[in-house]
């Protein structure tokens, strides 16, 4: 996903996260539970105006250098929630399914999701596993273990973005999946043999 800015004005993004304890809160609430089973796929929803006024009433905390009370943002979910159904009620089975996600392939979703930084339990949940189970089923596909295969996988990206596309060290190992410089570094250069500064100048 690519976010571009529009007629010249710098790109905002406002991102709103539902707890599930604050789901199941709010849709406990409800009258009508029109839940029929997970929804599968992406949900768009068309421009109305309780949504432009929702997204204009969180434009001032962006001036806010300390985090919102957690009061209040309890309150701007429910808001948010209570918007998303009159705009759509089809939100509501998207939210107020609570189910474990079923088993996914494994190859095609570590290919495409190896460079998050999530724990392997949080891993073997997005792929409907147990960690146990999603430390077999990992051996069997790949042959290794998931941490050597997570390194080695964002380490490979790393590189190319280093040595091919020019980026620097600084601006590519959060990208990478690593929590600091220093440990994609040594990473880095114990896979290579040399550090990333030296693959800036690889020809």
């Amino acid at each position: 996903m690519v976010k571009l800015p529009e007629n010249g004005e710098p790109f905002r993004s406002i991102s709103i996260l539902f707890p599930e304890q604050l789901l199941r809160k709010f849709y406990a609430s409800r009258r009508e539970n029109l839940a029929q089973g997970k929804w599968t796929g992406h949900l768009a929803l068309k421009q109305h105006p309780l949504l432009q006024s929702l997204f204009t009433s969180l434009i001032p905390y962006f001036e806010m250098r300390e985090e919102l009370p957690p009061e209040l943002a309890e309150i701007k979910i429910a808001e948010c929630l209570t918007v998303l159904d009159a705009c759509n009620p089809e939100v509501q089975r998207l939210l107020s399914s609570f189910s474990e996600p079923g088993k996914v392939d494994l190859a095609g979703f570590m290919e495409q999701n190896f460079l998050y930084n999530l724990s392997l339990e949080k891993f073997g949940y997005l792929t409907g596993r147990s960690l146990t189970t999603f430390k077999k089923d990992f051996q069997k596909v790949f042959k290794t273990t998931p941490g050597r295969w997570l390194t080695q996988r964002r380490l490979e990206f790393a590189h190319y973005q280093i040595a091919v596309n020019k980026r620097k060290p600084t601006e590519i190992f959060v990208d990478a999946g690593f929590e600091n410089l220093s440990h994609f570094s040594f990473a880095f250069k114990k896979h290579f043999g040399y550090s990333p500064a030296d693959a800036t100048n690889l020809p």
